[in-house]
């Protein structure tokens, strides 16, 4: 059942109406002989992280639990979620993915939906949002084809080499029947050199796509590379990681027309994989040509405030050839669940979980960059996720890591053969230093047990290793 505790008010008001001037006199019909006199044996207070992971730890005494200790990224992150997500998300009057058509029965998931705009626009520092896309990867495709019909250029897209390799794949597939030509600019030590950037935008440039912090986890120059197109008339489309909102500069304050992202970290599990959510903001200016929908504040016919599906321009509501998207659904009950995260944390706490993790990522990376035949691939200012070189196959390494009770990163030739001998490894907020200590020495295990074993095949490798 749900469980809010009393406020000192409540229990004022309740001592009033029974005659009473405190706790302590609610209990006087109790003899002292049989009361509690000395200090209970409870220990100190814990957080909800604390205590979420201490009960954790006495769950995998049960045989069979498998809770490795989560370095993964990629997209995807082990953030805290705060219990209350999971409470108020579970609520029948919010429990549902599906598009409130009827305003006059949604009230509260339309004003739920209203909030999570508000909320991304104050996120980001743009003026509109709307109501959630697919995920991270398709939002990033719907802002590539909103700025050609912005723009009404289709000659190209230029797109950062670091952009997230599965998100440009997804761009390439988009573009595949369609005229603009999609030209990947090559990254230099793990970002994109903004003058090699700009040289390949010209007047027929619809769009600059770029990562902040990019898929390497490093920060780029994000204001030189929007400032590279608007110089050419181009729009400047930011693809960002929420948290780190928290602790970088908004993407309006540095010249983004369009921000997109993936909103998963914010209150969303990881979910082995998806649904996930997408998120997207813009100008207000281009607001006509966002795709999916938008809801908007409005009065009723008694003069009320309330809430309707203001803007949804899609195949389904008007002339096809006038349609800005074909997106069929929102994910409403993920910006359900960032919705609250957000309200949660608020700014005070959504800056301390950016910072957390980026501390405790330097940590690691100093950690780990002190291990015999490892050294860090790019060396540079990074934000939770950085990418390490090893002297051994990173599949196998990544195996031997895993039975030590570590996902100890993702392999990167898989997504980039140019990646060959990399990994990549975030750590968020809930990471502590004894995990990550941890993870240093299954690593510096992993590479003397590899370096006195006989050479394995790559196949083999493949086969079993955790990626």
């Amino acid at each position: 059942m749900a469980y809010i505790a009393n406020t000192p008010d409540d229990e004022r008001i309740m001592l009033e109406r029974i005659g009473l001037g405190s706790l302590e006199d609610l209990f006087a019909s109790i003899p002292d002989s049989i009361r509690l006199k000395r200090p209970l044996a409870v220990p100190p207070a814990l957080t909800e992280l604390e205590l979420d992971r201490e009960i954790g730890k006495r769950l995998d005494q049960n045989q069979g639990s498998d809770r490795r200790v989560c370095f993964l990224g990629a997209g995807s992150y082990d953030h805290f979620i705060p219990a209350v997500v999971d409470q108020l998300s579970g609520r029948g009057e919010f429990y549902t993915a599906y598009t409130p058509y009827q305003p006059e029965a949604s009230q509260g998931t339309l004003q739920a939906t209203f909030e999570f705009q508000t909320l991304l626009c104050q996120l980001t520092g743009m003026e509109v949002a709307n109501s959630s896309l697919y995920d991270g990867a398709s939002a990033t495709a719907e802002a590539m084809l909103m700025a050609i019909a912005v723009t009404g250029r289709h000659g190209k897209i230029v797109v950062a080499g670091t952009l997230h390799p599965e998100y440009r794949q997804v761009l390439h597939t988009f573009l595949a029947e369609l005229e603009p030509t999609l030209v990947e600019v090559p990254m230099t030590a793990g970002v994109v050199d903004p003058a090699a950037l700009a040289a390949e935008v010209d007047g027929e440039t619809a769009a600059v796509i770029f990562q902040q912090p990019n898929f390497l986890g490093r920060l780029e120059d994000a204001k030189a590379l929007a400032a590279a197109a608007h110089a050419r008339g181009a729009l400047a489309v930011a693809v960002v990681d929420p948290i780190s909102l928290g602790l970088l500069n908004r993407p309006g304050s540095y010249g983004a027309d369009i921000v997109v992202g993936e909103g998963q970290a914010l209150g969303n599990p990881l979910s082995f994989g998806g649904p996930y959510l997408g998120l997207m903001a813009c100008r207000a200016e281009f607001v006509r040509k966002m795709p999916g929908r938008i809801v908007g504040e409005t009065v009723d016919k008694n003069g009320k405030r309330a809430w309707v599906l203001a803007l949804q321009t899609r195949e389904q509501h008007i002339r096809r050839e006038k349609a800005t998207s074909n997106i069929c659904t929102n994910q409403g009950l993920y910006a359900l669940r960032a919705s609250i995260y957000l309200a949660v944390m608020g700014p005070r706490g959504l800056r301390a979980a950016a910072e957390l993790s980026a501390r405790k990522a330097h940590y690691a990376a100093t950690r780990l960059a002190a291990v015999p035949g490892i050294e860090l691939a790019f060396p540079g200012p990074f934000f939770k996720e950085f990418a390490i070189r090893t002297a051994a196959d990173p599949r196998l390494v990544l195996e031997s890591v895993g039975r030590q009770g570590f996902h100890g990163g993702i392999a990167l030739e898989r997504l980039d053969p140019a990646l060959g001998g990399c990994i990549l490894i975030a750590v968020t907020e809930k990471r502590t230093r004894s995990e990550i200590d941890g993870l240093a020495h299954a690593y510096e295990r992993a590479l003397e047990e590899l370096q006195a074993a006989p050479a394995r095949p790559r196949s083999a490798a493949r086969a079993s290793a955790i990626v």
